[in-house]
């Protein structure tokens, strides 16, 4: 079993920072990939970043590119979202999802975080 707790989540003004958190437990030696996600309302879930658990092969979507910065500390189970110069278009739920190896898509979810950039 594998359980992921997001925090970080809050409300800021357009151009701010926020940090978010992903704390995962149980079996973390089968990581492949942590990535993030966002849902905003009325939306489909979109794709944010991803990071290997191992390695370095980072990827981000286009629209947080150059404001956005994943990065994880494996002794801490911790994935982390650095989000810079927010835009309101930033406003949604915030999900963190594992992947193993042997899978082609994301199989464990948080309960996601909301974060709500006002203009």
């Amino acid at each position: 079993q594998v359980q992921l707790v997001e925090s970080g989540g809050g409300l800021v003004q357009a151009g701010g920072s926020l940090r978010l958190s992903c704390a995962a437990s149980g079996r973390t030696f089968s990581f492949y990939r942590m990535a993030w996600f966002r849902q905003a309302p009325g939306k489909e879930r979109e794709f944010v970043a991803s990071i290997m658990w191992i390695g370095g092969n980072i990827n981000y979507a286009d629209s947080v590119k150059g404001r956005f910065t994943i990065s994880r500390d494996n002794a801490k189970n911790t994935v982390y979202l650095q989000m810079n110069s927010l835009k309101p278009e930033d406003t949604a739920v915030y999900y963190c999802a594992t992947r193993i190896l042997s899978a082609t898509s994301y199989g464990n979810w948080g309960q996601g975080t909301q974060v709500t950039v006002s203009s």
